[in-house]
């Protein structure tokens, strides 16, 4: 049940990032990893990985837009 819970957080965030990707919307990606954390909180409490690992994969691509943009853009 928590996996399950991650993994829907996991794809919320998916939502979040695809949104953070175009010019200007790039702080919406702050949200994204505020909720991807969580997400990767709860997959280690699971007993499956398929969330936590989801949640990462996010993480990263969230992270990722964030350095290249200087945080903001």
């Amino acid at each position: 049940m928590i996996n399950l819970i991650s993994f829907i957080l996991g794809f919320v965030c998916i939502v979040i990032v695809i949104v953070g990707i175009f010019p200007f919307l790039g702080w919406v990606n702050w949200i994204a990893v505020g909720i991807s954390l969580i997400g990767i909180v709860l997959g280690f409490i699971a007993a499956k990985d398929s969330g936590r690992n989801l949640n990462l994969v996010v993480l990263i691509v969230a992270l990722f837009r964030l350095a290249i943009g200087g945080g903001i853009i």
